[in-house]
């Protein structure tokens, strides 16, 4: 394990000066812009290549169709100018590729009688893509599990001469009960109705998983994404053993706390953040976000 595994998530606010806390992750903060700076540079001093953005959107600016994910001045767009800007390409940017964070329902895709409706959703997200391909972002991932959406934002990215964008497709993204404080940390927790079982994954299927990520290898997914991590390690082997093609995991929020939390009560210490990174590499992931990813490559460096 090293630091050059691990991928850092960031959260994002408006305002400026801000770093504001978030309860229900201890450790983990929302970040103003211009507060980037200093987290950027301790992401390159300990050598982890790429940072993954998630906004946290001002309830003002949400609607049912998600319209603020296609605004060139959103907190995303703004976020990747700046690292841009500042960094070069000293660091790499992730931006998720989702309508979550901007829609007053909290559901990936636009809502039709109470049904998430794919191929209108598709429409918006390839323009999501390409507007953050045109501000500078290195490695498109589309989260929304939408059918077909790999294809389209392949084809949509290239039409505009914008090749060289990666896609890491969240090819496998599970259902789970384990995304609590992340729908906390970007504000769609409250407004979320029902829930996403009719476009996330049965958390007991694990064949649907090799048809997925075979469907958007197929589309163009230079990357696939295995979402929770630890309840999954069974999968990430599965497919690494397949498709040989770069299997990343995600070490989602609700494992951070968990782990987080039982090391803050003493009832276990943090060799064990090591062990459950460990445990993706062995399982056979290729890269790793993670929460823990700045702490744990501050301890493997200085090691």
């Amino acid at each position: 394990l090293s630091s050059s595994d691990l991928i850092y998530p960031i959260f994002l606010i408006e305002g400026k000066n801000k770093k504001q806390t978030i309860k229900s992750m201890p450790g983990v903060y929302r970040y103003s812009i211009d507060q980037l700076g200093m987290i950027i540079n301790k992401v390159i001093k300990h050598k982890i290549p790429m940072v993954a953005l998630f906004p946290s959107t001002p309830n003002n600016k949400k609607d049912k169709f998600g319209s603020e994910s296609l605004n060139e001045n959103n907190l995303v767009c703004k976020a990747i100018k700046f690292i841009k800007k500042r960094f070069k390409n000293n660091i790499g940017i992730m931006t998720d590729v989702a309508l979550d964070p901007y829609t007053i329902h909290g559901h990936d895709g636009i809502l039709k009688n109470d049904y998430v409706i794919n191929d209108e959703s598709v429409d918006v997200l390839i323009k999501q893509a390409l507007i953050q391909a045109q501000m500078g972002c290195d490695v498109i991932a589309p989260s929304d599990m939408m059918d077909g959406r790999v294809g389209k934002i392949r084809k949509y990215l290239d039409k505009n001469k914008y090749h060289d964008a990666q896609i890491l497709s969240y090819a496998v993204k599970y259902a789970s009960n384990f995304y609590g404080p992340f729908r906390d940390a970007v504000g769609s927790k409250k407004s979320l109705k029902s829930d996403k079982k009719s476009y996330q994954m049965d958390f007991a299927n694990s064949n649907e998983s090799l048809r997925e990520v075979a469907l958007d290898i197929k589309e163009g997914a230079d990357m696939v994404m295995v979402k929770p991590g630890l309840p999954y390690l069974d999968i990430i082997q599965k497919i690494k053993e397949r498709f040989k093609i770069p299997v990343l995991a995600y070490q989602v929020s609700g494992e951070y706390s968990l782990i987080k939390n039982g090391i803050n009560n003493g009832f276990i210490n943090d060799e064990a953040i090591i062990e459950s990174l460990m445990s993706f590499k062995r399982a056979g992931a290729s890269a790793i976000v993670s929460y823990f990813a700045l702490d744990i490559a501050k301890k493997l460096n200085f090691n």
